[in-house]
């Protein structure tokens, strides 16, 4: 059995935290996976400035209700799933990604939990398990499937690394350079060409 394993952020849909920043006027909050790859590190220095700011999840929620896929990444998605089983594989929260499955037609996603205030305070998060990506193409491995992978930050790495096929999807060049063995493609059209010779193989 194939299956294909995805991110979400800056794969399908645009970065929540960079949407949040823009929305806030406060550029501290666009920092991301793609520039931290230490995650527990980089949600410490979220949270502490959701607090210094005193933002709450309603807050957060509110700049994620103006979010949309990224262009083409609907009709991506829908092809893909007419062709094999797919999975989001992400860090972000359910506390912020329903609003988005809804939009990409509620796709099966593998993600985290934060923990919150009856205020709306978020004070932390629960991870679904350390390394989840990676643990989770590890899992289906160990059920005879064929995995293939695509993300586009530092959190993916692992994941990527246990696919049996892989590639970047519009990595910052800092990644790409440091990761010149795994092929990166721009457009939905060239990933689904990449994925296509996997199905087929």
């Amino acid at each position: 059995m194939h299956l294909v394993c995805l991110d979400l952020e800056g794969v399908l849909v645009p970065e929540i935290w960079i949407t949040f920043s823009e929305l806030t006027g406060i550029p501290e909050f666009r920092r991301t996976t793609r520039d931290e790859p230490d995650y527990d590190k980089l949600m410490q220095y979220r949270i502490d400035l959701l607090t210094k700011h005193k933002f709450k999840l309603p807050d957060i929620q509110k700049a994620i209700g103006t979010m949309e896929p990224l262009p083409g990444a609907l009709d991506f998605l829908q092809k893909l799933r007419a062709k094999t089983q797919v999975i989001i594989l992400s860090d972000t929260f359910e506390e912020f990604a329903m609003p988005l499955m809804a939009k990409l037609g509620y796709p099966t996603l593998f993600c985290n939990r934060l923990k919150v205030s009856d205020d709306g305070t978020v004070s932390g998060y629960i991870l679904r398990q350390q390394n989840g990506k990676k643990s989770a193409v590890e899992g289906f491995k160990s059920l005879n499937c064929k995995i293939f992978a695509a993300g586009d930050s530092f959190n993916d790495l692992d994941m990527l690394k246990e696919a049996h096929e892989r590639c970047l999807f519009r990595a910052p060049e800092a990644i790409r350079q440091a990761h010149a063995d795994i092929a990166c493609v721009d457009t939905f059209e060239g990933l689904m060409d990449r994925i296509g010779s996997f199905l087929y193989t």
